[in-house]
């Protein structure tokens, strides 16, 4: 974290910039020499101690404490947004950048930050665009370079000449010094005089040895320029290559993006063709299982599956196949709600009867008004089946005539107590499978005779099962009549 930036920065007085960030002080701390240094800067440098960059005093991070005070008076310091118009007052600057500027950009790169914070920071140590002054600007390099050109501008003779000259005034500096120890040589005792003549002849020496150094450079200079030559004629041919090969990868682009606005556009269409497949898929599955005799055996498969799938309500109801009276009769089909439906949801598995549009609705009479019979079959040697059956109400919309595609369901809504489904080894689903039977009755079978009907053997032909139907019915009148005639012939009490 840096300090902060603002439009008017370089009219500030000097007394209130980092001079680690360049920046106004955040969060000020006093060095014991006078000068101030953002917390967060003296922080992130290095080691148990800093130098303080204005007179290069050695200060211990831990003797370094805030400078509340200092803090107070930079409260009222005007400031001008770096970022809009916005002016005011220094206490106030960091809430507006927080409000204001959430999400600000950097203006060289074109990277977005989190904050006006990380935006200081990037652009002081990170941002490869921005253009920063050489570090030897004092010495004679004053041109400006971008941060991500610093090798190379090191390398270039200006710079070269920079160095030479820092290291000459240092040595000035050096000899200035060699002075000062002199005079205290003529003041001091002999055996400093030696001590001190000792140490500036090793100074000389490696005066001497820096000169060397240098000379080997300065030498060195032009070979490094005819390198920096060649290497930026190379770097003009890749130039060129890269140029070439960002139009190659245009077009590729190009071609991919036409690609894929055509997949795009076939996409809504494979969907379409999916559900028509799907569609024609459960057509073909309910072709399968059609009956045109007024009778449907409806096979339920995965039938825990289809439970749990009614309790978490990912899908209450199934329809069944749709079955017809005959092949021109009505159209029909059952919608069962394995978890129940209305008031009997969790408690009864509700049953129900649904009329659909069929192509000879136009021939059929109207309203419906036959019986309607429920079997679940009981899949076990006892074959204790549950049968149930309702009349039509022919006032209700239910039973006229379908004009959409099917009418709402009528039927049982209590047509068997979950409680006995969920019984480990209940009759009615085996292997995981339930069958239920529905019958619609035009003869008008009497209730007695609907056991039997319902136990005879599915597989047996309709009119098989229709003509022991009526031979069991036969059997039944005859054994009245033949107990009536007994009762008749038997005297009365008092003859």
């Amino acid at each position: 974290m840096v300090g902060f930036d603002a439009r008017n920065t370089d009219t500030i007085n000097g007394s209130f910039i980092c001079r680690l960030c360049n920046l106004i002080l955040r969060e000020p701390c006093q060095l014991s020499c006078g000068h101030r240094q953002c917390k967060t800067c003296i922080e992130n440098a290095e080691g148990p101690a800093i130098q303080c960059t204005e007179c290069s005093e050695q200060i211990q991070k831990n003797e370094i404490m805030p400078d509340k005070g200092f803090k107070n008076d930079m409260k009222t310091l005007p400031i001008i947004c770096s970022f809009c118009p916005w002016n005011g007052l220094f206490k106030d600057y960091e809430e507006h950048l927080k409000v204001k500027h959430p999400n600000p950009i950097c203006e060289f790169c074109g990277e977005r930050f989190n904050s006006t914070t990380r935006l200081d920071e990037h652009k002081q140590k990170e941002c490869t665009k921005i253009t920063v002054p050489c570090p030897l600007k004092e010495f004679g390099c004053s041109e400006p370079v971008c941060r991500a050109q610093l090798p190379e501008h090191y390398l270039i003779e200006n710079h070269q000449k920079a160095i030479i000259k820092a290291i000459l005034e240092a040595n000035v500096l050096n000899e200035s010094h060699e002075r000062v120890l002199c005079m205290n040589v003529a003041i001091g005792q002999s055996a400093s005089s030696t001590m001190m003549t000792t140490t500036s002849e090793n100074i000389s020496s490696q005066m001497q040895e820096i000169y060397e150094t240098i000379n080997i450079l300065a030498n060195g200079i032009p070979t490094l320029n005819d390198d920096t030559q060649r290497l930026s004629s190379e770097l003009i041919k890749l130039q060129s290559s890269i140029e070439s090969l960002t139009q190659d990868i245009g077009s590729l682009k190009l071609s991919v993006q036409e690609k894929s606005s055509f997949l795009d556009g076939v996409k809504p269409n494979q969907e379409i063709l999916q559900q028509d497949v799907a569609s024609l898929k459960q057509k073909i599955d309910d072709l399968q299982y059609v009956s045109y005799d007024a009778t449907l055996i409806w096979k339920i498969v995965s039938f825990n599956e289809k439970m749990m799938d009614a309790q978490s309500e990912r899908q209450t109801s199934i329809y069944s196949p749709p079955f017809y009276s005959s092949p021109t009769g009505y159209k029909m089909r059952a919608r069962l709600y394995l978890n129940g439906d209305g008031n009997a949801q969790r408690t009864h598995m509700s049953l129900f009867f649904v009329l659909m549009r069929g192509r000879h609705d136009a021939m059929l009479s109207w309203p419906f008004n036959y019986k309607v019979t429920f079997c679940l079959y009981d899949q076990s040697p006892q074959q204790k089946h549950v049968i149930n059956s309702f009349r039509p109400d022919i006032r209700s919309s239910n039973f006229q005539r379908p004009r959409l595609e099917m009418n709402i369901a009528s039927g049982l809504p209590k047509f068997f107590p979950l409680a006995m489904i969920r019984q480990a080894d209940n009759p009615y689903v085996r292997d995981d499978t339930m069958f239920i039977k529905v019958m619609v009755d035009f003869g008008d079978i009497p209730k007695t005779l609907l056991p039997y009907a319902l136990s005879l053997n599915p597989g047996l032909p309709m009119h098989i099962q229709q003509l022991l139907i009526k031979r069991e019915a036969e059997r039944r009148a005859q054994q009245r009549r033949a107990q009536q005639q007994q009762q008749q012939q038997q005297p009365q009490p008092g003859s």
